[in-house]
């Protein structure tokens, strides 16, 4: 797949089947965008489950934060990434190996890996990268 530009129709199809978005590099920092993107994602009547090794047992935003996503008690949907590039084929590698997989990682602005964004549409998981789902939804309407 090309990610240099995605259709409106890509897009919306992954947000309108998403239920459970777990938001991966989550900050309880009021001034960092994965906490304004969570909160947005929680008015939209997502479930949103904050992923963070160093705020684990804690809570964001009322949000019980898990060390990493095999610690998630339940299917994720979506996984949001706030974590640089270099980590991105980390995270990936951590959503395929989840049972069920997630059907769709969303990486935010200026976060792109096309090698790990490859191994995660080879097993059918659904890839956005450099985007925001909180600039997008808006856009899109939705």
């Amino acid at each position: 797949m090309n990610h240099d530009r995605y259709d409106a129709a890509y897009l919306s199809g992954i947000l309108q089947e998403t239920k459970t978005i777990a938001v991966v590099g989550a900050s309880p920092n009021l001034a960092r965008p994965s906490y304004g993107v969570m909160k947005f994602l929680l008015s939209k009547g997502f479930r949103v489950i904050p992923v963070n090794p160093g705020q684990a047992g804690k809570e964001i935003l009322g949000q019980t934060v898990y060390a990493n996503l095999a610690d998630i008690p339940e299917p994720i949907d979506m996984v949001d990434v706030f974590r640089a590039s270099e980590y991105l084929h980390e995270v990936i590698d951590e959503a395929i190996a989840l049972e069920p997989r997630p059907k769709a990682i969303w990486s935010q602005l200026s976060v792109r890996d096309d090698f790990a964004a490859k191994k995660a549409e080879a097993v059918g998981i659904k890839v956005v990268m450099d985007r925001c789902p909180a600039i997008e939804m808006p856009r899109m309407g939705l």
